[in-house]
């Protein structure tokens, strides 16, 4: 059916039914009722405009991105209590006050890595005369155990990236420095195949895993404010003693420190359960 001027143009299909639309002969452009979209066409547009609405945009978050781990993942860590490391550094000032009759010149929070590498959480302090190494349990608030290094006893300072044998199950990666002491440069073989020897004459330390959780914990975690501080304080001391050091110096290299960890077994279970912080557990404990 076709009448003057107009011709019909379908804009549907039903079985059986065909509604038409009428539009001027030679009209080319779309009529409104052919803009107008379907009812599933709108549905279509309201869903990509609501994804759309969902995307993040260039927020001042990204723009200025908070460089400190979130709050959630650090409150496991009973260090980041408030007062626990104000704490442990009061009680390590005054135990060194009374016991040792010195006053503490630096103090920081690192990871101690045995020569199993087990991960170990210990706060360090440096006194005119003596490296302090404490063993801090930050549930109890007290000190569990306490190693003390004539800063004069030092003999060598190494820097660099954790080496492994080739056997290793859990390669660590990163830096750390590992200050040796004593007379002999040689490890005892007994205390070397001791996961549990406290006669190891050297101590390796990394940086703790809270360093990026605070301004705070960034300043006392940082592995090389430590280093900037002991160099010249075993330098210092080497100057003011008696022994067969005085007048030398120390000496500091960067290397590879190894770790000679042939299997890795143990660490690889402690290491990744975080078995040597004072972390909470949940209903099981620490």
């Amino acid at each position: 059916m076709e009448k003057s001027g107009y011709r019909m143009s379908t804009i549907g299909s039903f079985e059986g039914f065909q509604p038409v639309a009428l539009k001027p002969d030679g009209d080319d452009h779309p009529s409104e009722t052919d803009r107008l979209p379907t009812e599933e066409g709108s549905s279509c547009t309201n869903s990509v405009a609501s994804r759309m609405a969902r995307q993040p945009s260039v927020t001042e978050a990204a723009l200025y991105p908070n460089p400190y781990t979130p709050t959630h993942c650090t409150r496991k860590y009973f260090v980041t209590r408030p007062g626990a490391i104000e704490t442990a550094r009061e009680d390590l000032e005054n135990h060194v006050a009374k016991t040792m009759a010195e006053v503490v010149r630096g103090f920081w929070l690192l990871t101690e890595v045995d020569h199993w590498n087990n991960e170990k959480e210990r706060v360090v302090a440096i006194t005119d005369n003596t490296l302090l190494i404490c063993k801090y349990d930050f549930i109890m608030l007290s000190c569990v155990q306490f190693q003390r290094i004539p800063l004069s006893s030092i003999y060598h300072i190494c820097l660099g990236k954790f080496a492994f044998p080739g056997t290793s199950l859990d390669k660590r990666q990163g830096e750390g420095i590992r200050v040796s002491w004593g007379e002999s440069k040689e490890h005892p073989i007994l205390s070397r195949w001791n996961p549990w020897s406290t006669e190891v004459p050297y101590a390796t330390f990394t940086e703790h895993p809270m360093k990026n959780s605070s301004e705070k914990f960034s300043d006392i975690c940082k592995m090389s404010a430590f280093t900037a501080k002991l160099v010249p304080a075993v330098q210092n001391a080497y100057e003011t003693s008696s022994g067969s050091r005085r007048g030398k110096g120390v000496m500091v290299s960067t290397e590879p420190i190894l770790i000679e960890t042939y299997t890795g077994l143990m660490s690889f279970i402690g290491n990744r359960n975080k078995l040597g912080y004072s972390l909470a557990r949940g209903s099981i404990g620490f």
